[in-house]
């Protein structure tokens, strides 16, 4: 007899019939959603996270969909002793944000620590969940496995927390998410339910945002393993061709000359014909079949010559940002004076709605 589904296979599996649904309705309406989404400013964006991430963040917000992007500044500082390079770090982010398509005029991009009143809200947020909530949270487990330091900060125990604030404070109902962030966001949801129990009197406050699962593939870094900041084994959006070339050419391959496309089987292989293809817009067996008995060399030759034809439109954008400081020094500072106005209607509310309590 087959083992009966865990409960978060069948977590999942709702969380990807309800994004079914949400994206029919964003088609359909995308005014009535609003999306919070964002990166730790820790080190250059890669091909993972623009696979991954970047490019849906791009299409919803061209559908239509009023979109928050926080550059999360303060979260830096969960697994990190020092941030001497947080200021060039950031300013990366918006170069990278400009050249890939997303719009000031039409995406808040702002940090956490321009926005007080976005993280004052941890506190009231904090008192709505347990300790052994927090504990059980399989996000932090992983991320303080995966911590650099040798004992784990008070501030990435309350990660998710944090992430609840990022999300309600501008009352976010549409986050973009992966397979492994569904656990933060169920955080988000409890105290997003839990403050409208205790503090709504009968209304809502805070909607309880829904995660939007993309099926965004997985790709591999040049070492074999997820691709990572971290890890030293991305091919950074910023990275020139030549670049590019260096890293790829140093990919973890097999020794099998014949390219075929077997995830299971041949995962390095087949997470660079996985890159090949969305860069051509072709399917990874497409581009297997061409390659074929040719192996291993060549197999990487079109790998990057398909990255940077791909990337280059994008990096001349970029290149081209990054020559205009003044302009990019502006969109941070609008965006975070329409988020800090946003923050603080939303702080003098949850004020407001706990008085009505003491």
């Amino acid at each position: 007899m087959a083992p009966a589904p865990s409960a978060d296979t069948l977590g999942t599996s709702a969380a990807r019939a309800r994004s079914a649904v949400l994206e029919e309705q964003i088609r359909e309406d995308p005014g009535r959603f609003r999306m919070l989404t964002g990166d730790r400013p820790t080190g250059r964006l890669h091909l993972g996270h623009y696979f991954g991430t970047l490019h849906n963040r791009v299409r919803l917000q061209d559908l239509g969909v009023e979109t928050y992007v926080i550059i999360a500044d303060y979260q830096v500082l969960t697994d990190r002793d020092v941030a001497d390079t947080l200021t060039e770090h950031v300013e990366e982010l918006v170069l990278d944000y400009l050249a890939i398509g997303v719009d000031p005029e039409r995406s808040t991009i702002f940090t956490h620590s321009a926005i007080p009143a976005l993280n004052q809200l941890m506190l009231p947020f904090l008192s709505l969940v347990s300790v052994a909530e927090l504990s059980r949270n399989p996000t932090v487990k992983d991320e303080i496995a995966h911590s650099r330091q040798s004992a784990v900060s008070g501030l990435m125990f309350t990660y998710p927390v944090h992430q609840a604030a990022d999300i309600l404070f501008c009352k976010g109902n549409l986050v973009p998410v992966g397979q492994d962030q569904l656990p933060h966001l169920e955080i988000t949801r409890t105290i997003a339910r839990r403050f409208n129990d205790r503090y709504g009197n009968g209304g809502t406050v805070f909607p309880e945002p829904d995660a939007l699962l993309s099926r965004a593939p997985l790709l591999l870094g040049t070492d074999g393993t997820k691709m990572s900041k971290s890890r030293r084994n991305a091919v950074a959006l910023a990275a020139d061709a030549d670049e590019t070339a260096r890293l790829l050419k140093a990919a973890k391959t097999d020794s099998e000359r014949h390219i075929t496309y077997d995830p299971a089987g041949r995962p390095e292989v087949s997470s660079l014909l996985l890159l090949a293809a969305l860069c051509q817009n072709r399917t990874p067996e497409e581009v297997a079949d061409d390659i074929g008995s040719a192996g291993a060399a060549a197999l990487k030759k079109t790998v990057t010559e398909a990255v940077n034809e791909y990337l280059a439109p994008l990096r001349a954008r970029r290149a081209e940002y990054a020559q205009d400081r003044a302009y990019l020094h502006r969109t941070l500072r609008e965006g975070n004076e329409r988020a800090r106005a946003v923050a603080e209607t939303t702080l003098a509310q949850v004020r407001t709605a706990m008085k009505n309590h003491y």
